[in-house]
């Protein structure tokens, strides 16, 4: 089937069986592999991406609902110097980075969470984080890390 969508700004065209997943299609025939596969089933968030400007688990859709779709994966999210944004910088400043199975979600759902909401509470930002799961940094410098960056973007806008 061909499939075509822009991933992190690039126009790509993938011929795909119908019956595989987004998250297939951006680890197998686009060697993007920041998304991981951690359960499946929609339950823990390592497979999240934003697609169309909602965060969606990659893993529960299927390739060809992407037809036509902006999706935006982790290699996507970078400073304009290829390093890392404000946000990866503050996870790695705030301890939020630990095994890194899910941090390439937490990062994704801390952008869609800005990208609709440029001062979120910390009640917010839990709540953004919810159906991500992770079992090394307890989510308090997660948490820590969103809040820093919601300031400071903030900040540079006035």
């Amino acid at each position: 089937m061909h499939i075509q969508l822009t991933v992190n700004d690039e126009f790509v065209t993938v011929e795909a069986p119908p019956d595989i997943t987004l998250l297939d299609l951006l680890r197998d025939y686009l060697n993007l592999t920041g998304a991981k596969e951690g359960c499946a089933i929609g339950e823990c968030g390592a497979c999240a991406v934003i697609m169309d400007g909602r965060l969606v688990n990659s893993c529960l859709v299927l390739a060809p609902q992407a037809d036509g779709s902006q999706v935006v994966t982790i290699e996507g999210v970078r400073a304009d110097d290829g390093g890392p944004n404000d946000l990866q910088q503050n996870f790695i400043d705030y301890g939020g980075v630990q095994c890194g199975i899910c941090i390439p979600g937490m990062i994704m759902a801390g952008e869609a969470l800005l990208m609709q909401n440029a001062a979120p509470t910390r009640e917010q930002i839990r709540l953004a984080l919810a159906g991500n799961l992770c079992r090394c940094t307890g989510y308090q410098q997660i948490v820590d890390a969103i809040e820093a960056t919601a300031k400071q973007r903030r900040g540079k806008q006035q």
